[in-house]
């Protein structure tokens, strides 16, 4: 029996002599292609120009790493943020369910299996369907369709013209082919059908099959049922148009499209194909949110991760690289955080200032370091982190400064810092014992005018002094909280009450100079830096009490971090590992710490801090009974209060202020914090109650051990027998514990426990405990702090 001609090679059919003329043609191998060089002969270009330009079209597809969401984690591994343009989550063909598989097939290239790349059958159909029906059928193959969507994510990569399906010329169909045709050589069917399937776009953000699984149904792509692969396989040839949340009865249509070309082409049964049908859409939409605005904790810390990413030429040498880094190159980003100290913080600043029951200037932070390593344990704001203007929204950080290290090209977020008022007092306190002083020396803190002309030695100033300048006041007048608690009494009696006359009168046996520069060393700078480098704090006498610099969260806590540490201040720290998808490593900062004031120094100012905690404006505080120091701090306008709490495990900066406002009119007082108005504002009433709730809600973390004691002549001094001359001065009742020293010793008498009288005994203290703060004021830009409420 003679053999059956193929209709292939039959010139007498419409196929045959298609395949006749490719053959003259002279593009034998590459059959679909050939196919359009008529086309672009009767456009006006000759059969061997066509040839030639054929010809001369790339053989190989270049292919970009595709884009990957960004992780940021927790210490503990726990999601911070995910952070991407293209929310796609690559996977392997094996993770893909064979319904899906077989849904996009049966839909889109039923013959996907059988051809080279181009589809001869399938071309010649569509076109035979175009010129008899008024539906337009596509002939693209499944890897045409991976080339085109490969040159468009290319071309958008390299910001260069992505050429789209509605505007492509012979062209651009005849380079496709021919790339399909070398994709087949290059890789399997299955490598081919598991890159379409990551890079096809599923909706307005998903690309990829994993991802839409997520998005659509909130199940993996492994375990999508036949409705499901049904609905995103009819998804894929038009995004917007067969959107199930958008066009939900257009998408029913399409998804039952494809059950029924799943069943015509036998990979399903009648069956199941009557119960897919029957099914709703079934959507369980769930988004990945992306960004810091969508943080699953810790938006604020995501933000400062972000800039910190951003800055850093490692990870590109233009904004424009580091962006496509951050995006979309799949990075792991491992942080210092700590979820628990985290999730403590937020509710501590929640239930403080909560945004919806919380005046919209107010805001409020909690942030904690490792004071031995410098790590971030926490980072809390009681914003809302969002641009959308409205009130408890923003994205100002205000825990970290302006610009890192005072570049302005190198922003950080941060809000400018604020006043830190008595919080600034312990710097003094160093520098006096630095000096060989103790911390029981008595001093004079009772109210008096240093006139106009006097001179403070600052040795860092032209001719090695501050000279008062205050003509229209006659001199400077510095007053305690209250305009009380005037009295000769010891230095750490001082701290312990936070008496500005006595931090004034300390400050006058220094150098102005050499306090400044402790505290700058140990980090206390202008938050608002932008010149290039960061700028210290104010000489003047009235900043010692907290007015001279407006100092951001982070910077009071590495300072008083150094205090933790026995003199030894870490940078902090937030990164710890960064690694890309593709395994790319980025270097992160080491622990990078280093003695800034001595052990001794250290411990005597801890020494201090912990008065303050025993019968100081942090007596009341109730935070547990691990060991703990502590200061307090309100700035004059009473629009910035504080609470700065550690232990040589933990420092925890507490600020709550007004962000919005400084100066005149920008108290606190009247305004709404969590649903109530504070008759008083100063730190002991806000931010130091909630960092005691923030503590309350750890215990047994970062507990640390107990501060050592100083030398004792850091406490007690020489030999003295007598305090220093002075005159009989009267007490202030006392409505607390009494004012500072049991169990330390005052100067050069009894040791008790402070004295209630109107006199002054040799060697006691006098005063009651009710805690006095600093306001400064005579308005000389000078900051107050914290009645006590001791």
């Amino acid at each position: 029996m003679a053999a059956r001609k193929s209709p292939l090679f039959d010139t007498a059919t419409t196929l045959g002599k298609i395949i006749a003329f490719l053959g003259i043609s002279g593009l034998a191998g590459v059959l679909a292609a050939g196919l359009l060089v008529p086309v672009a002969a009767a456009a006006g270009t000759g059969a061997s120009a066509s040839l030639q330009f054929f010809e001369e079209l790339p053989v190989e597809l270049e292919r970009e790493a595709l884009a990957q969401p960004t992780k940021i984690e927790a210490s503990d591994g726990s999601l911070i943020a995910t952070l991407y343009e293209e929310n796609r989550q690559p996977v392997t063909l094996d993770q893909v369910s064979q319904t899906m598989q077989d849904a996009l097939i049966s839909i889109e290239d039923y013959r996907y299996y059988e051809h080279g790349g181009v589809d001869l059958e399938g071309i010649l159909g569509a076109i035979a369907s175009n010129l008899t029906s008024d539906r337009t059928r596509g002939a693209s193959t499944i890897t045409q369709q991976f080339v085109n969507n490969t040159l468009i994510y290319s071309a958008l990569q390299n910001d260069q013209t992505a050429t789209f399906s509605g505007n492509k010329n012979v062209g651009d169909k005849l380079r496709e082919m021919k790339l399909a045709i070398a994709v087949e050589k290059e890789l399997s069917k299955d490598e081919i059908l598991e890159g379409y399937l990551n890079i096809v776009q599923f909706s307005g953000t998903s690309y990829g099959v994993q991802a839409a699984s997520r998005y659509f149904f909130n199940v993996d792509a492994k375990d999508l049922t036949i409705p499901q692969s049904a609905l995103l396989a009819g998804v894929v040839n038009g995004p917007t148009a067969y959107s199930p949340t958008e066009n939900p009865e257009a998408a029913l249509e399409r998804r039952n499209l494809v059950i029924d070309a799943m069943l015509t082409h036998g990979k399903i049964t009648q069956e199941e194909h009557d119960a897919a049908v029957a099914t709703d859409l079934g959507l369980a939409i769930t988004p990945t949110l992306n960004g810091c605005v969508g943080a699953a904790q810790a938006p604020y810390f995501c933000d400062y991760v972000t800039h910190l990413i951003l800055n850093d030429p490692a990870y590109g040498e233009t904004p424009q690289d580091r962006e496509k880094v951050l995006y979309r190159s799949g990075l792991t980003i491992k942080t210092t955080l700590d979820s628990r100290v985290q999730a403590a913080a937020q509710t501590a600043v929640n239930e403080t200032a909560n945004p919806d029951t919380t005046d919209g200037a107010v805001g409020h932070t909690m942030l904690s370091l490792d004071p031995k390593t410098g790590n971030i344990l926490s980072m809390a704001q009681n914003t809302r982190y969002n641009p959308e203007a409205a009130q408890g929204n923003t994205v100002l950080n205000f825990n970290v400064d302006e610009y890192d290290g005072g570049d302005p090209a190198k922003s950080l977020g941060g809000g400018g810092g604020f006043q830190p008022g008595s919080t600034y007092k312990p710097f003094t306190v160093a520098a006096w014992v630095e000096s060989g002083k103790a911390l029981n020396q008595v001093v004079d803190g009772t109210k008096k005018t240093y006139p106009e002309g006097d001179r403070w030695r600052a040795s860092c100033m032209d001719g090695g002094n501050w000279v008062i300048s205050t003509p229209e006041l006659k001199g400077y007048t510095p007053q305690n909280y209250g305009d009380k608690n005037y009295r000769y009494t010891t230095v750490l009696d001082g701290l312990a009450q936070s008496l500005n006359t006595v931090t004034m009168a300390t400050a006058r046996q220094l150098d102005l100079c050499r306090i400044r520069d402790i505290a700058f060393d140990m980090g206390v700078h202008d938050a608002s830096s932008s010149d290039g480098s960061l700028n210290p704090p104010s000489v003047n006498p009235p900043a010692l009490i907290g007015g001279g610099v407006a100092a951001a969260p982070m910077s009071m806590a590495k300072a008083f971090g150094g205090f933790a540490n026995e003199g030894t201040v870490c940078e902090p720290r937030a990164l710890t590992e960064v690694t890309a998808v593709d395994g790319t490593s980025y270097p992160v900062p080491a622990p990078s710490c280093r003695q800034t004031i001595s052990k001794e120094v250290a411990r005597g100012v801890n020494t201090a801090t912990q008065e303050v905690m025993k019968v100081g404006s942090g007596s009341q505080l109730e935070y547990g009974d691990i060991p703990m120091a502590g200061k307090t701090g309100t700035n004059d306008e009473r629009s910035q209060t504080w609470f700065m709490g550690y232990n040589s495990g933990m420092v925890t900066a507490s600020w709550v202020g007004n962000w919005q406002a400084e100066g005149e009119g920008s108290s606190l007082g009247g305004l709404q914090i969590g649903g109530r108005v504070y008759p008083e504002i100063d730190g002991s009433l806000i931010a130091g109650p909630s960092w005691a709730r923030f503590m309350q809600q750890i215990p047994g973390l970062y507990v640390g051990t107990p501060f050592a004691a100083p030398p004792a002549s850091m406490i007690n001094g020489g030999q003295r027998t007598t305090n220093p001359a002075r005159p009989s001065v009267p007490g202030n009742p006392g409505n607390g514990t009494g004012t500072n020293t049991g169990g330390i010793g005052t100067n050069t008498g009894a040791t008790g426990t402070g004295d209630t009288g109107t006199g002054a005994p040799a060697g006691g203290t006098t005063g009651g405990g009710a805690g006095s703060d600093d306001s400064s004021s005579n308005g000389n830009d000078t900051s107050g702090d914290d009645g006590g409420n001791g």
